[in-house]
């Protein structure tokens, strides 16, 4: 969804920073492999990731929702050289996929996949976290906020990706099988009240929220 015109749009992704030639081959594979390739961050939220990473220096990342691991090698390029980032997906069949181009990335010993249910992964890390990014089902991006707020280090920075969800966020009545909408409804409030974190909402491609804990 544009929230500018298209116009406009085209030409903020033509001033912005060109995406990396691996990123390139890694988007066009997706797109001709991979089902709905639209999960895919792409160029221009792609390079808002790794201008973020690289401003915040992080030693540690968490990613919420790998998919095919574009949004993680973004968010490397801006990870400390003895920094770790560790991914979580639930999809056992992309794996393979995103190995291959994180270890085509220079970040591939840096990465760590993890499989499976992240609120179940996610307390066994044993790690305190600068920058964390949720980008997976929508229904529990509370519950990953409740799980990870304790893993954030003071002054980390949690990136929300479709906060605005092609403005159904809007809605004050929803269909009976979308959970989704009223999930994010519920979340977008939750940053902005709970007082562990300062937050503010960036209407960038499907929206994306930068929350700092204080």
């Amino acid at each position: 969804m544009h929230f500018i015109p298209e116009e406009l749009d085209d030409y903020v992704v033509a001033h912005s920073e060109d995406e990396p030639a691996l990123l390139r081959q890694l988007s066009r594979e997706t797109y001709q492999k991979i089902l709905q390739p639209r999960m895919l961050s792409g160029h221009y939220q792609g390079r808002v990731l790794s201008m973020i990473s690289k401003l915040v220096n992080p030693k540690n990342i968490l990613e919420i929702g790998t998919y095919t691991g574009y949004s993680a090698l973004c968010l490397a390029e801006g990870i400390q050289k003895d920094g770790e980032l560790h991914t979580i997906d639930i999809n056992e069949e992309l794996v393979d996929f995103q190995r291959k181009y994180f270890d085509a990335s220079g970040y591939g010993k840096q990465i760590f996949q993890h499989l499976g249910d992240a609120l179940e992964i996610i307390p066994k890390l044993e790690k305190t976290f600068d920058l964390i990014f949720i980008d997976a089902d929508k229904e529990n991006y509370s519950n990953y906020f409740n799980v990870i707020i304790d893993k954030l280090s003071t002054g980390g920075i949690i990136l929300s990706d479709n906060v605005l969800w092609s403005g159904k966020v809007l809605e004050t009545t929803f269909k009976k099988e979308d959970t989704s909408t009223p999930a994010l409804i519920e979340y977008n409030a939750l940053l902005k009240n709970d007082t562990r974190v300062e937050t503010v909402v960036l209407p960038i491609r499907d929206g994306l929220t930068i929350s700092r804990k204080v």
